[in-house]
């Protein structure tokens, strides 16, 4: 599905229109809403589901814009309004992984009366500077030359997982079919520059350690280790932490089922202990 935001394509999934409680998923850096396979939709038995690529990624416009963290949270706002979602009237549930944790964290604290709860997959945000794998993917996804690029974003793909041999070839392939779009590396870096080198404002994070919040966390992630996982926790004390065992930076790649499970008690949960 396609809408238009302030003169920009924003392609998303949504399912179960017809369901009170609504979900939005946000993916991570250099990603789409793909990303979240079969997730969304089964959810959607219970919930209304919206997965959107976020704009400057996936299926959506690649504007020339600077890509900061509060830009994102702009434009999740503007874009729930677009489809319906009543900032002032309607409580909604965050789902974000790695980058798009950082953008649910940001929403939250701008509109946490909006938010009912919230969700972080390997989150990003407490970074003060990338990491090593980090930096490879950067370099990756900006390498101009089609044989070395493969080669690069392979690697790094691989070492995003506990089990590699899940890697599907196809993934690479959409990866540099959607990085070879204009605007698209521009997107990437900006993006990658922003949610890299400046963390959340703990102070602000307070502000929102009431809400209930899911935190989990790959125990091989190799992209933003398990120790960050850990500051999070300190500060949103109204969070439960769930360790996914044998998994990289995303989880619910890698072990769709238990993550499935996991989501589906936390938020079917009315109150969070």
């Amino acid at each position: 599905m396609y809408t238009e935001l302030n003169g920009f394509k924003i392609r998303y999934d949504e399912y179960g229109k017809d369901k009170q409680k609504h979900i939005l998923f946000i993916h991570g850096l250099g990603s789409s809403s793909i990303v979240w396979r079969d997730i969304p939709q089964a959810l959607s038995e219970y919930f209304h589901t919206i997965s959107v690529d976020l704009i400057g990624f996936g299926g959506s416009d690649k504007p020339k814009v600077d890509y900061t963290i509060s830009y994102f949270s702009e434009f999740i706002k503007n874009f729930l309004i677009q489809i319906g979602i009543k900032v002032q009237q309607d409580k909604i549930i965050i789902i974000g992984h790695s980058l798009g944790g950082y953008i649910a964290l940001e929403y939250a604290i701008e509109n946490m009366e909006q938010i009912e709860k919230l969700v972080l997959i390997d989150s990003s945000g407490m970074l003060k500077k990338p990491t090593k794998l980090l930096e490879k993917y950067l370099d990756a996804a900006l390498e101009s030359n089609p044989f070395f690029r493969y080669n690069k974003i392979k690697k790094v793909f691989e070492s995003l997982f506990s089990n590699p041999y899940l890697l599907l070839p196809i993934i690479i392939d959409i990866f540099i079919s959607v990085i070879e779009k204009p605007g698209a590396k521009h997107a990437f870096e900006s993006a990658f520059k922003n949610s890299t080198t400046n963390s959340i404002n703990l102070e602000k994070l307070e502000r929102i350690k009431q809400i209930p919040c899911l935190i989990i966390w790959g125990d091989k992630d190799n992209l933003i280790p398990l120790c960050y996982a850990n500051k999070f926790k300190q500060i949103l004390y109204n969070s439960h932490f769930v360790l996914i065992t044998d998994a990289g930076h995303s989880p619910f790649v890698e072990k769709t089922a238990i993550v499935y499970q996991k989501l589906l008690t936390f938020l079917a949960e009315d109150k969070q202990d």
